[in-house]
């Protein structure tokens, strides 16, 4: 089974929490793996888009579920975005493969997931 999930997010939101609540707000979401390429507000945009696109590919929003420290965005050495997912989520999820892909511009930050899961 193919799942695809979107998000987009205002870049300037992220700015405006990230300068609010600091890092509190950036272990709210980031997984300790993914403090380092926290780099800008536009890459945490990106970060947060991804994780919100990949609870819509998966039907289940982040919660009870799902949450954000279970998905891990990291880069390829070519700098491309990939997903893994924590042994319980995996598990839970059955996700064969996954495809990411984030972009920024015009202010904003948007992310498309591909997964593929157990039927």
């Amino acid at each position: 089974m193919v799942r695809v999930g979107t998000d987009i997010v205002v870049i300037e939101r992220i700015a405006r929490s990230r300068a609010r609540f600091g890092t509190r707000f950036l272990r709210r979401y980031l997984h300790p793996d993914e403090y380092t390429a926290a780099s800008s507000d536009a890459t945490l945009a990106g970060l947060w888009a991804a994780k919100e696109a990949v609870a819509k590919a998966l039907g289940c929003g982040i919660g009870s579920e799902l949450s954000f420290h279970d998905i891990i965005v990291y880069k390829d050495p070519k700098g491309a975005p990939h997903l893994h997912f924590t042994p319980a989520a995996q598990k839970r999820f059955g996700v064969q493969t996954s495809s990411l892909s984030i972009s920024h511009d015009g202010g904003f930050a948007i992310a498309v997931v591909v997964l593929t899961r157990h039927s």
